[in-house]
C-alpha cells in the first residue's frame, strides 16, 4: 500500500527551510469559506485563528496584516503601522496578481513578493495561532513569534472588535 505525499504549499516550504516547527490542518474545502467555518470544521478554538488581509497604500505599494478572525482591520491604525498616508483594502480579484494565493488561502508566509507584515499585537500573548496554509483547505498552527520571523514582520495593535449593533 503507498502512502500518500503531502502536498506542500510555499508556507510550509518557506517555514520547512527555516526549521520553524508548525502543524498543519488540513480539511475538505473546494471554495472560499471564512474563518470561523473553518475553525468549526477543524475543532479548533476561534480565540487561536487569525486571517491575512492585504492593503495598498500608494500605488502598487501593499501591505499585509494578520488579525484576528474576530476582529476588523483599523485602517488608520494599520497605516501608521507601516507609515502609510492611508490604506485600502486590495480589491478581491487582485489577491491571487498580488499575492500568488487565492482568496481563502492567503498566507504572510510565502508570497510571491515580500510585502511589509503587521501581525496584531494580541496575537504576542498567544503560546500558538492558526493562519492560512496557503491553499483553501490548509491551515497551520504555530507560535506568533515563528510566524513574525518567518515573515519578517512586526507586532503592532492595528484590528479592532466591532461594537454590536
Amino acid at each position: 500500500m503507498s502512502k500518500k505525499k503531502e502536498v506542500k504549499t510555499n508556507a510550509m516550504r518557506l517555514l520547512d527551510a527555516l526549521h520553524v516547527a508548525y502543524r498543519h490542518y488540513s480539511y475538505e474545502c473546494h471554495e472560499f469559506v471564512d474563518a470561523w467555518h473553518t475553525a468549526e470544521a477543524l475543532g479548533l478554538p476561534t480565540e487561536k485563528m487569525y486571517k491575512t488581509l492585504v492593503t495598498e497604500g500608494a500605488p502598487r505599494q501593499y501591505y499585509v496584516f494578520v488579525i484576528p478572525i474576530g476582529a476588523e482591520l483599523s485602517l488608520k491604525k494599520a497605516a501608521r503601522a507601516v507609515g502609510a498616508k492611508a490604506l485600502s483594502m486590495i480589491h478581491v480579484k487582485d489577491i491571487t496578481a498580488v499575492t500568488g494565493y487565492v482568496r481563502g488561502g492567503c498566507t504572510a508566509l510565502g508570497m510571491k513578493r515580500k510585502y511589509p507584515t503587521v501581525i496584531d499585537s494580541s496575537a504576542e500573548t498567544l503560546p500558538e495561532m492558526v493562519v492560512s496554509g496557503g491553499r483553501l483547505g490548509s491551515q497551520i498552527e504555530l507560535s506568533p513569534l515563528d510566524l513574525c520571523r518567518a515573515a519578517e514582520g512586526v507586532f503592532a495593535e492595528v484590528a479592532e472588535i466591532p461594537t454590536p449593533t
